[in-house]
This record gives C-alpha cells, structure tokens and sequence, in this order.
C-alpha cells in the first residue's frame, strides 16, 4: 500500500514539472545572437535545434576585425565601445516577424563581463513586449550571471527568464 501511494505521489508530482517542459518546447521561439568569431553561432545552433527555434544573427553594419576583437588593445573598436555603455554599434537589418515569437534567446560572447553594446542596439531596436527573454552567453573565463542581470536592469519593462553559460 505505501508503494502505490509513493508511486502515486512521484506521479502526480511529475506530471506539472513535464507538461512544463513540455510547454516550453511547443512555444515559438527565436534565438537571436550575435557572434564575433564564430563560437557563440555555434552555441546558438545547438540552443535552436533544442528548442526547435529558428535563428536571428545581429550583424554588425562594419563587421569585427581582429584587430577590433582586441580587447588588450585600449584603442581597439571593442573596447571603445565598452567603455562607452552609450554606444550602439549599428546593425545590418531587422527581425520583421519578432512579433510570431514567445520566447527569445538572446546570445553573445562576453565582453569586459557583460553584453557587448550591439546587443542593446538589438534590444532597442526591437518591441519584446509580451515575450520571454532568456539569455545564453559564451565566455573563456567570465559567467553569464552579470551580464544577465545588467540587461535585465537596463530593459526591466521586459520578462526575463533564465540565463545559460554555453562555451
């Protein structure tokens, strides 16, 4: 008898946690990301075919050297513009049918431990009412958690759901 009750009880408790995931995978999701090397579109793939999301690349309107890319460079473009948290790097295009979308990952590698600027030229650019924003970042040494919580300060209009490290 306390067998079935147990199993009873595994199984009732069960049931929300998988129609909650199973929730999350039927809900229309973009993953939207912005690769400077290549890593975090690789990060970006594996995250969409998960979630069978479709992809969004912010590209930048003067694409990255690697010249721009270093960050021990005080004089290198990246680092200018992380200085600079007013600086909104111009983006090539827009995400005409952001508005089909319930979820959006936002993707990025992590530069001076946090989101780099072109990001918020995305966000701003962009109506996220109404949908979840998640976070995935890439990073050789720094976690997801501050730049998570910078953006989250930055745009606090919108919901934000969880963050991932993917490297």
């Amino acid at each position: 008898m306390k067998k079935l009750l147990l199993i009873a009880v595994v199984l009732i408790l069960g049931i929300p946690t998988f129609a909650q995931n199973k929730n999350d995978k039927n809900m229309k999701t973009l993953v939207v990301y912005f690769s400077a090397t290549g890593t975090t579109k690789a990060a970006a793939q594996r995250l969409a075919k998960e979630f069978n999301a479709d992809l969004y690349e912010i590209t930048p309107e003067v694409p990255y050297t690697a010249a721009d890319l270093d960050w021990r460079d005080k004089n290198s473009r990246s680092t200018i513009e992380m200085k600079d948290k007013s600086s909104r790097p111009a983006i090539k295009g827009h995400c005409d049918n952001i508005a089909d979308y319930d979820v959006v990952w936002i993707g990025f590698p992590v530069w001076w431990y946090t989101a780099p600027t072109i990001v918020n030229t995305f966000i701003e650019a962009h109506d996220l009412s109404g949908k979840t924003l998640k976070v995935f970042a890439t990073s050789g040494g720094s976690d997801v958690k501050d730049s998570y919580n910078d953006l989250k300060k930055a745009y606090p209009q919108y919901k934000w759901g969880e963050s991932r490290l993917m490297n």
